[in-house]
């Protein structure tokens, strides 16, 4: 049995406003961020608003929208960063990676021999985050 969705994640509570967030997207359905923890420059976010643990047991119609904007936000930042591509992750269960347990999709530009960095738990200074999110907002307005 898959345990219940905890609304005290930290991404249900970016969702309401009760934590920062360097937004570089949002719809109806979807919201795209900066990852505070980066394992690469542009390193960014996208979780659906409804609430869901991860791939297991979201909606179809949750996770159909997820994905347009994961195709939108890789675009934006392989053009933003002048990538040669872009690595898409997502983790299901702490035995398969996952830390936050509210369904989030990993978008990480990626360049020819650039390594991504380990997952250390340090953040990334606010100046770099800001600057990286305002190169993608400004690919997505030009897509």
């Amino acid at each position: 049995m898959t345990p219940q969705y905890d609304d005290g994640n930290v991404f249900a509570k970016i969702l309401r406003g009760e934590m920062p967030a360097y937004k570089l997207y949002e719809d109806g359905d979807t919201l795209a961020f900066m990852d505070i923890m980066p394992r690469g420059t542009g390193h960014c976010l996208v979780i659906p608003k409804a609430p869901s643990r991860n791939i297991l047991d979201v909606t179809p119609e949750s996770l159909a929208a997820v994905m347009n904007t994961v195709q939108r936000l890789a675009r934006a930042v392989k053009k933003a960063f002048s990538a040669d591509g872009v690595t898409v992750q997502q983790f299901n269960e702490t035995a398969g990676g996952q830390i936050v347990f509210h369904l989030h999709v990993h978008i990480l530009p990626r360049f020819e021999g650039v390594a991504l960095r380990p997952h250390t738990g340090v953040m990334e200074k606010a100046d770099v985050l800001a600057d990286n999110a305002e190169k993608i907002k400004s690919a997505l307005q030009e897509a």
